[in-house]
C-alpha cells in the first residue's frame, strides 16, 4: 500500500473499528468510548495485525480537541469564566499540587529520581478536556453552573500546564535530566516571557478578536452559502488554534477555546456550534482511538500493583482532593461530587508531559507505560464514576452524619436574611436560575414592581444580587431546603429558567408538595421534552424556537397593522393620489 494512503488507512480503520466495538460496548451496557479505546488497542503497534499510523492518528485527534474546545467556547462567555474564578483558580492549583504530591510519593517509593517523580506526578494531575466535555454533554449539565465550574477548572489546569511545558526544559538539568542546569536568572526570564506571551494572546483575543471574528462570521453568513459558513467555522477553530500555538506558545486546546469564546459575540454562534457538531463528534472518536493506540497491554500483567496505584491516584486521590476543595468553598455536596467525577481521569496533556519528560531524560521508560495505562483505565471508567455519583450521594446522606451536616450546614447565603421585606415572603415569584433568560425575567418583574426571590447556585452571583437589594438564596433548587428558604410555600409562581432540564420534574414535585396550588413555568430546548413536561408536570412550557417565532410573528403583525393603518390615513390617500 503506498505511503500516501496512510491517512485514508488510518481514518478508515479507526472509524470502522470504533463503530463496531462502540456498538458492541453499548449492547453490553458499557459506554461507547470503551469500544473506541479498544479499537485503538486493536490497531495499535502492541497487538498483532494491522497497525495504523500513530503519528497520523495523533494529529487527527488534535483536530478533534480543537473543534471540541471551540464548541465549548461558543457556549462559554468571558462572564461565565470570571463567575467561577474564585473557585476554579484556587481549586485547580491546589488540586494539581495534591495530585502531584501523591504521584511523587509513589514514584519515590519505587526508587525514581526527583525529576522523574515530578513529571510523573504532574502528568497524573491534569484531566482530559475531551473526556470531561463528553461526560458533561452526555449528562446534559455542560451549561449548568456546576458544568461551568468544571470547565473553568480545566481551563486553569490548561494554563498551568502551558507554564509547566515551557519551564520543564530549562529546569531539566537541575532535576537530573540531559540538559545543563539553568541559572535562576534564565528560569525567571523564561517564566516572565511565557506569562507575557499568554497574557498577550488573551488580550489580543478579548480586545481584537471579539470585534474581528464576529464581523467575519457575519460577512460570510451574508453570502447565504452554507458550505462557506461551515468552512469559516472550521477554519477559525483550527487556524486560530494553530496560530496561537505558533505565535504565543499556548496549547491548541486553549487557543481554540478562546476562539470560540470570542465568536460567541456573534449572533450566529448557535448556528456555528450546530454546523461544527458532526465534525466534532467524528474527530472526538479519533481522539479516543489514538489514546488506545498508545497503550501497551503487557504493562497490566507485568506491573499490576503499580498500575493499580496510578489508577487509585487518578480516580480516588484527585477526586477526594477536588471534592474537599469544593466543599471548603461551601458549595453543595452534589456540586462537589460532580466536579470530582469530572476530574477523575487524565488525557492529552498527560501524554505531552510524558513525551517531554522522556525526551529530557527525566522519566524512566516504564513511566510512560504506567501513565498511559492510568489514562486508558480512568477514561474507560469515567462514565461509570459519573453514574455512581447519585447513588453515592444518597448513600452518604443516609449513613454519614458528616455528609448530612455538610448538606445542612449553616450558610449565610443559603437562607434569606431576617431583614428581608415581608413582600418577598408571600405571593412572590420564585425564580430558579439567574442566567441570560433569568436576568431578563427578573428585569421584567422588577419593571412592574413584582416581588421575586432568586434561587441560584453561583455564590458570587447571590452575593452580588443581595448587594443590589434583590432577595436571593444560594443552593441547588433540587434540594428542598433551598425552595423552603425561598418561601415556596407562600409563593404564587415558580419560574425555572435554568438550561438544565434533568431535574425540573423533581423541583416541580417538591414545590407542589410544599405548595399544591403553585403555578410553574419552565423553559425547554426540544418539542418532545416540552410535551413531556406539559403532560407530566402540568407546567407552562416555553420552547426556545417557538417563543422566538411568536416574538417575530408578533413584531411582523404589529408592523403590518401599523403600515395598513397609515396607508388608509387621509394623508396617505392624498399622497397616493
Amino acid at each position: 500500500m503506498p505511503h500516501s494512503l496512510n491517512l485514508i488507512n488510518t481514518i478508515a480503520a479507526a472509524l470502522g473499528l470504533a463503530l463496531v466495538l462502540g456498538f458492541l460496548a453499548t449492547r453490553v451496557r458499557l459506554p461507547a468510548l470503551v469500544g473506541y479505546l479498544l479499537a485503538g488497542v486493536v490497531i495499535g503497534p502492541f497487538t498483532p495485525g494491522f497497525v495504523a499510523d500513530a503519528a497520523m492518528a495523533s494529529q487527527l485527534a488534535e483536530i478533534g480537541v480543537m473543534l471540541l474546545m471551540f464548541g465549548v467556547g461558543l457556549h462559554f462567555s468571558l462572564g461565565d469564566l470570571l463567575a467561577v474564578r474564585k473557585i476554579a483558580v484556587p481549586g485547580a492549583v491546589v488540586q494539581i499540587m495534591v495530585a502531584t504530591a501523591l504521584g511523587m510519593a509513589v514514584a519515590f517509593g519505587w526508587g525514581w529520581s526527583l525529576g522523574g517523580a515530578l513529571v510523573f506526578g504532574i502528568s497524573l494531575s491534569v484531566a482530559s478536556t475531551v473526556v470531561l466535555l463528553r461526560a458533561l454533554e452526555t449528562l446534559g449539565i455542560l451549561d449548568t453552573y456546576t458544568g461551568r465550574i468544571a470547565v473553568g477548572w480545566l481551563v486553569v489546569e490548561d494554563l498551568a500546564m502551558v507554564l509547566v511545558l515551557v519551564l520543564l526544559p530549562p529546569l531539566s538539568g537541575v532535576l537530573g535530566g540531559h540538559a545543563a542546569a539553568a541559572t535562576s536568572a534564565s528560569i525567571w526570564q523564561t517564566l516572565g516571557w511565557t506569562l507575557l506571551q499568554v497574557g498577550g494572546f488573551v488580550a489580543l483575543m478579548l480586545v481584537v478578536g471579539r470585534r474581528v471574528f464576529p464581523w467575519v462570521l457575519w460577512q460570510v453568513a451574508r453570502t447565504g452559502s452554507r458550505e462557506l459558513f461551515t468552512l469559516c467555522v472550521v477554519a477559525a477553530a483550527v487556524g486560530i488554534a494553530f496560530g496561537s500555538a505558533a505565535l504565543f506558545g499556548v496549547s491548541f486546546a486553549l487557543g481554540a477555546f478562546f476562539a470560540g469564546m470570542v465568536m460567541r459575540e456573534s449572533e450566529f454562534s448557535h448556528r456555528a456550534a450546530q454546523e461544527s457538531l458532526p465534525l466534532r463528534d467524528a474527530f472526538a472518536v479519533l481522539f479516543f482511538v489514538s489514546v488506545g493506540m498508545l497503550f501497551n497491554p503487557s504493562v497490566m500483567w507485568e506491573r499490576p500493583l503499580q498500575v493499580l496505584a496510578v489508577v487509585a491516584i487518578i480516580i480516588v486521590g484527585k477526586s477526594l482532593a477536588a471534592a474537599a476543595l469544593v466543599l471548603v468553598f461551601r458549595y453543595p455536596l452534589h456540586t462537589a461530587l460532580t466536579v470530582s467525577a469530572s476530574l477523575a481521569q487524565i488525557g492529552e496533556f498527560s501524554f505531552i508531559l510524558v513525551g517531554l519528560g522522556a525526551s529530557l531524560g527525566l522519566l524512566p521508560p516504564e513511566g510512560a507505560s504506567l501513565v498511559l495505562a492510568g489514562a486508558l483505565i480512568s477514561i474507560a471508567l469515567n462514565p461509570l464514576v459519573f453514574r455512581a455519583m447519585a447513588p453515592l450521594q444518597k448513600w452518604l446522606l443516609a449513613r454519614s452524619a458528616l455528609a448530612r451536616r455538610l448538606e445542612q450546614r449553616d450558610d449565610p447565603l443559603a437562607e434569606l436574611p431576617t431583614s428581608t421585606d415581608e413582600r418577598y415572603l408571600a405571593r412572590q415569584v420564585v425564580l430558579v436560575g439567574y442566567g441570560r433568560v433569568g436576568r431578563r425575567v427578573a428585569s421584567a418583574l422588577a419593571a412592574h414592581d413584582i416581588p421575586l426571590v432568586v434561587a441560584e447556585q453561583n455564590r458570587e452571583l447571590v452575593e452580588k444580587l443581595r448587594a443590589q437589594g434583590i432577595a436571593a438564596v444560594f443552593g441547588d433548587a433540587v434540594d428542598p431546603a433551598v425552595l423552603i428558604q425561598a418561601h415556596i410555600a407562600r409563593a404564587y409562581m415558580l419560574v425555572i429558567a435554568t438550561p438544565d432540564t434533568l431535574n425540573v420534574q423533581q423541583i416541580i414535585a417538591t414545590a407542589r408538595m410544599l405548595n399544591p396550588t403553585i403555578e410553574t413555568v419552565v423553559r425547554s430546548h426540544g418539542e418532545e421534552e416540552a410535551q413531556r413536561l406539559e403532560k407530566e408536570c402540568g407546567s407552562t412550557v416555553f420552547l426556545g424556537d417557538e417563543a422566538l417565532a411568536q416574538a417575530m410573528a408578533g413584531h411582523v403583525l404589529a408592523r403590518a397593522v401599523a403600515r395598513g393603518a397609515s396607508a388608509t390615513a387621509p394623508g396617505a390617500l392624498h399622497e397616493s393620489a
